[in-house]
């Protein structure tokens, strides 16, 4: 499958952020084993083109790794360079899009408004993140007028609300802290947590 096709069947991306380097291998082979497919490592945590690299090595073509926080077309280089196959950012900015897709990577950009919706798909955005997602009636509200515009809207989303997301017709969710949130070195216990949680993620989106 392509990576497009990858993030509209299995929906999840796990947003990784600011957990310890040598943790991040683990973290996203558990994971994996838990049936999440698609992971997102912010270039605003620590090595992260190194985290990248060597998540890229150890789990191949069976994890799709993105970079998020990318907020210039070099950053967008390094990351596809390291392995990431999506590129993710807060914000709508051309060149970073132009570089991403010149690259052969997927373009996720991020927007609010309908304006800037609109402007980063017309710029090549392939899935326009929105962020930050207030409320699953919005996302509604946006796909009303701008259905042929594949959204992913990230923040916010947790076990409690999942149900009414997936209501809205977004094509996936960024799911950072209500997953993934673990900023010190890891223990077993952790895991545990984490490989329970991924589950739960994973169960009700196939729901």
């Amino acid at each position: 499958m392509s990576v497009y096709e990858q993030i509209t069947t299995h929906r999840i991306i796990a947003i990784l952020r600011g957990a310890p380097p040598s943790d991040v291998v683990r973290i996203a082979t558990v994971l994996y084993e838990s049936g999440i497919r698609l992971l997102e490592i912010t270039m605003n945590s620590e090595n992260p083109l190194k985290a990248i690299e060597q998540v890229a090595d150890k789990l191949g073509d069976n994890m799709i790794i993105g970079a998020g926080t990318v907020l210039d077309a070099v950053a967008a280089a390094d990351a596809v360079s390291a392995g990431a196959r999506f590129i993710l950012s807060p914000i709508v900015k051309e060149p970073v899009i132009a570089a991403t897709k010149k690259l052969g990577a997927l373009s996720i950009p991020g927007a609010y408004t309908a304006t800037e919706i609109y402007t980063a798909f017309e710029a090549g955005g392939d899935i326009i993140k929105v962020f930050p997602a207030t409320s699953p009636s919005y996302i509604k509200d946006i796909a009303g007028p701008l259905p042929h515009i594949p959204l992913l809207p990230t923040g916010g989303i947790n076990l409690d609300n999942i149900g009414a997301w997936l209501k809205t017709g977004a094509v996936g969710f960024g799911i950072g802290s209500a997953l993934v949130n673990i900023k010190q070195k890891i223990t077993d216990a952790d895991i545990e947590i984490l490989r329970e949680r991924a589950r739960q993620f994973v169960q009700a989106v196939q729901a």
